[in-house]
């Protein structure tokens, strides 16, 4: 028969064994709703600048902040934030726009995305992921003031 220090005893054995786990749990970190916003706009900035210009210096500098969205992205999903879609995924953009005014879309994402991005850590393990993603966002930013620039688009 089964007494009340057996059943103290079982509950006891029992609260220990799932205890790590609800510890360990507790530890896992949830998704980032601003990286989750960050990752729509990097996109975004990413589909309006992907529009094979021909003018060289303006293509040059339209690839390499591409490249600079691409690491940021990459930083982000090595943070373990991903929401499954691809780089290439179809997105809707407003292909109505001038050239300038795509280069200004763009700019206002990645602004954007460096708003979200910068808020507080609460993973010290993504600090680093989250900073670097930061500054592949501002040079990506930088790059496209320096195509607006080159284009005399300000």
């Amino acid at each position: 028969m089964i007494n009340k220090l057996h059943l103290t005893v079982l509950a006891l054995g029992i609260t220990a064994l799932t205890a790590p786990s609800a510890m360990h749990a507790q530890q896992v970190p949830g998704p980032h709703p601003a990286y989750l916003h960050a990752l729509s706009d990097l996109r975004a900035a990413r589909h309006y600048l992907n529009d094979g210009w021909a003018w060289a210096p303006v293509k040059h500098d339209d690839n390499e902040a591409i490249r600079e969205i691409d690491a940021a992205i990459g930083e982000i999903k090595r943070a373990a934030i991903d929401d499954g879609k691809g780089l290439n995924d179809p997105f809707p953009i407003d292909t109505s726009l001038s050239p300038h005014d795509r280069f200004r879309k763009a700019n206002e994402l990645l602004w954007k995305a460096h708003n979200d991005l910068s808020r507080a850590e609460d993973v010290p393990e993504s600090r680093g992921l989250r900073d670097r993603a930061v500054g592949h966002v501002d040079r990506a930013h930088q790059i496209v003031d320096n195509a607006q620039r080159t284009a005399h688009w300000e």
